[in-house]
């Protein structure tokens, strides 16, 4: 982590999302580490997180009308994940990266690749009413 200071404050947040596998939001996150921090404002969580992000030890989930979530880089790699159209359950999917496809402009450097697989989950698939 390359975060000029580490507070007490950037500790925790890291802390929750470290304790997790679950991809949170800022709200959840806050309400975590006020159990630790009763006096953290949700305003320092999401500084926290925009700082955690821009250093590369978090990647954002965002969803067009939805809170943006948070996933923790665990081992410092990103993954790709896969989203249940239904519950909106997101699941981490570790796979070996692979070739870069073909017809990327000339001189292009990518710096991240994000794979995201949509469908209906088991659980939403056991549940669903046939129509």
């Amino acid at each position: 982590m390359t975060m000029v200071r580490q507070t007490r404050q950037r500790q925790a947040v890291l802390e929750v999302l470290q304790q997790t596998r679950t991809h949170p939001d800022a709200a959840w996150i806050h309400a975590q580490v006020r159990s630790g921090l009763p006096s953290i404002s949700l305003g320092t969580v999401y500084r926290t997180l925009d700082a955690l992000v821009r250093d590369g030890v978090l990647m954002t989930i965002e969803r067009a009308g939805q809170a943006t979530r948070y996933d923790y880089k665990r081992g410092g790699h990103a993954h790709h994940h896969v989203v249940c159209r239904h519950c909106g359950a997101i699941h981490d999917l570790e796979t070996a990266p692979g070739p870069l496809p073909e017809g990327l402009p000339d001189g292009f450097q990518v710096q991240e690749v994000r794979l995201e697989f949509h469908g209906v989950c088991a659980d939403c698939q056991q549940t669903a009413q046939p129509r």
